[in-house]
């Protein structure tokens, strides 16, 4: 999940200004002031562009240049805002009822970066959303720059690129041209994720935050195409959802490999002979799971840079949590408000306290 500025009308410009500049220094980290100008600079002028080329949905629908496949996906995405709010009790307000053509793949680039020996992200600490496991950049080339800054000091680092995102409900956030054209069950999976950051965000806590709208989205999948009279939709979204799943067991079983590695008494030499191995054995297993699905090489990017902690240390942000929340769910019927009502009491709890209760809820058959 990224932090970043929703798209705003222009009639607000000097108060979405003034507020994109808050929140951009919420969402971003800091070093010194002179390379925070800069980072602060380009946050705000992503959230400008943003708010110029946000439109309403029926602006576009009733623009005769807007193509037919767009045109049906608009429509479709109507259904699955209302779905949110009616049947997973999301926030009913103005966010997905706009539409912002960006142009490029990505809404922005996250840096993730860990010690050459962890896989403990590192983290940056901004006053509104607290301390996150990552750095967003508008820009690929920025991203590289200073995720370049970051290895020549010795981390780990991965950059990802990010196709949707959510201001807490700061802001109305935009449908995005970087994932409206994704299959019918991705296009719901992201508007679902990122609805539930509306509902639950804990300051400092990027692994508590990401599992639980991972928790939400799960859901209300498996509810969207139970309501759906579309067959192959259902199958193809089923068929991805398995890969995921696998893909991402794969990825937490080698994080877990080379926790155990880090935390052996023996030297450094032997940790990194050890770390490449590990990297070997998953690029290997992956091989073997694109074999299962029949040459299927949907996430061979995510091999394009050369493996490091980092991109471990950020999947399992994602995902280290959802056996708890699963279990919250079904302790609490499956009805969504119980849910968050019990979500809303583990955020309020002190880390600690939350992290043993959410071990607890893990640990549960």
């Amino acid at each position: 999940m990224s932090r970043v500025i929703a798209a705003a009308r222009s009639g607000v410009r000097a108060a979405a200004l003034a507020s994109g500049l808050a929140v951009a220094i919420g969402l971003a980290g800091c070093s010194s002031l002179t390379e925070a100008g800069g980072f602060y600079w380009q946050a705000v002028s992503g959230h400008l562009d943003m708010m110029r080329r946000a439109r309403p949905i029926d602006s576009v629908l009733a623009d005769p240049t807007t193509d037919a496949a767009l045109r049906a996906r608009l429509e479709l995405s109507r259904e699955m805002r209302a779905f949110a709010s009616r049947e997973l009790a999301l926030p009913d307000n103005g966010s997905f009822t706009t539409y912002a053509d960006l142009k490029r793949p990505y809404v922005l680039w996250n840096v993730f970066a860990t010690d050459e020996l962890s896989v403990k992200l590192r983290q940056w600490c901004f006053p509104i959303a607290g301390c996150i496991g990552y750095r967003g950049y508008y820009a690929l080339d920025a991203a590289r720059s200073y995720a370049g800054t970051l290895r020549a000091s010795g981390l780990d680092v991965q950059v990802g690129g990010v196709p949707a995102y959510s201001t807490l409900g700061w802001f109305d956030d935009p449908l995005l041209s970087t994932f409206i054209r994704f299959p019918e069950g991705e296009v719901a999976r992201l508007i679902f994720h990122e609805l539930a950051h509306q509902v639950v965000y804990v300051k400092g806590d990027t692994t508590f935050n990401e599992s639980f709208a991972s928790a939400v989205e799960e859901v209300g999948m498996d509810r969207w195409f139970a309501t759906r009279a579309d067959d192959e939709g259902r199958r193809r979204y089923q068929a991805h959802r398995e890969r995921r799943a696998a893909f991402t067991a794969l990825l937490l079983d080698h994080k877990r490999q080379l926790e155990t590695l880090y935390a052996q008494p023996i030297d450094d030499a032997a940790k990194r002979g050890g770390k490449q191995a590990v990297f070997e054995s998953l690029r290997a297993g992956y091989e073997q799971l694109k074999l299962q699905w029949s040459g299927f090489a949907g996430y061979d990017r995510w091999f394009d840079e050369p493996l490091t902690n980092a991109h471990l240390a950020a999947v399992g942000a994602y995902a280290d949590l959802l056996p708890a929340f699963r279990a919250l769910l079904k302790e609490a019927g499956g009805q969504m408000p119980a849910f968050y009502s019990a979500v809303r009491e583990l955020a309020a709890l002190p880390p600690q306290s939350r992290q043993e209760r959410m071990k607890v809820l893990s640990d549960r058959p």
